[in-house]
């Protein structure tokens, strides 16, 4: 526990640090902080908060940074977010995302946020329902058919299935209506399953088909890129990054490879309003020196994903927790009117 001299000096040297990148010493600290104490009184108080791992000592400085801990204590402590300060500043958040097919408006929303934050803005789609309202096969040569699935929404995947045996038209024909008949507005994977259940009851020719079609139409679903990331080029100009080619590195694969990224985002659905990910805390955020704020956003009261930013540790998160918090509810918004 810290006494609030200390969490005065804290909050002051944390302030200062995301303000100018600097190490902060006692003299700077003294002027940030408004106190009246002596630079040894300082000196001692910052010795203690070393001790307890919230800020650290670079070794070619004499002032002090911020750790992992020590942001950490900072954001779910000490931080104070004064809504409507970026609208006040000529208008910056205050333009809709408009609303359009609902890719483009997921795209608008990453560059929304890359483009307010000057970091990258990181948006996972809603999660696409492998449901489908219609199916019809169309046969390309012997042994091709070309499978086309139309989602309730009125989205189109096409895959090609190769047979050994090629289908007749009237076979073709056959396995739509079964399908369209009995499994439309079903989840494919459920579909799948009652299919394997009940493919003594078909013959094999419509059953291979059958089978082969709905396969498809899983991994058509399960391709679409679930997560879009807008403005990685931003970070090669912060200098907590250009500095280490390392953590650099580790930051583009991150986007690159996507999977854990799209865990952490996962994990931020659950959650309620914003949320912050500082790097060093643990297996979540694989980056020391990154961290994420994220928020989920809803369409028509159902949260249906997470977006974010993600930027240094050394990021003025009063202003990235409003970026993320009304960009959230102008996501929702537009794909409400999307849809």
């Amino acid at each position: 526990m810290l006494d609030s001299r200390s969490k005065l000096l804290l909050r002051a040297l944390v302030e200062r640090y995301i303000a100018d990148g600097q190490p902060v010493g006692s003299r700077t600290l003294s002027k940030a902080a408004g106190l009246d104490l002596s630079p040894a009184t300082i000196r001692n108080v910052m010795s203690d908060l070393e001790d307890l791992g919230l800020i650290a000592s670079p070794h070619t400085s004499a002032g002090r940074v911020p750790t992992p801990k020590g942001y950490r204590l900072f954001v779910d402590t000490m931080l104070t977010v004064r809504r409507g300060s970026l609208a006040e500043g000529g208008g910056l958040i205050s333009s809709p995302i408009a609303a359009d097919q609902p890719q483009r408006v997921i795209a608008n929303a990453a560059q929304h946020l890359s483009s307010l934050s000057q970091f990258v803005g990181v948006v996972m789609a809603p999660k696409r329902a492998s449901v489908f309202k219609h199916i019809e096969f169309l046969s390309l040569s012997e042994h091709r058919v070309l499978v086309i699935i139309v989602a309730p929404d009125g989205d189109v995947q096409n895959r090609v299935i190769h047979l050994d045996k090629g289908p007749t038209q009237s076979q073709l024909i056959e396995a739509a209506n079964y399908l369209n008949a009995h499994f439309s507005g079903q989840p494919l994977n459920a579909v799948r399953e009652r299919l394997r259940a009940e493919v003594d009851d078909l013959r094999a020719e419509i059953a291979d088909l059958m089978k082969l079609a709905v396969d498809a139409g899983v991994q058509a679903m399960e391709a679409k890129d679930e997560v879009v990331i807008s403005g990685e080029r931003n970070l090669l100009s912060v200098s907590d990054f250009s500095g280490n080619l390392g953590n650099l590195r580790k930051l583009f694969d991150l986007f690159e490879q996507k999977t854990q990224l799209m865990g952490l985002l996962e994990v931020s659905d659950t959650a309620q309003g914003v949320r912050i990910y500082i790097g060093g805390e643990g297996h979540l955020v694989p980056v020391q020196d990154m961290a994420i704020v994220s928020a989920p956003y809803e369409v028509d009261g159902t949260v249906v994903g997470t977006l974010g930013v993600i930027g240094p540790q050394r990021m003025p998160y009063d202003k990235m927790i409003e970026i993320v918090d009304i960009t959230s509810k102008l996501l929702g918004n537009a794909l409400s009117q999307s849809k």
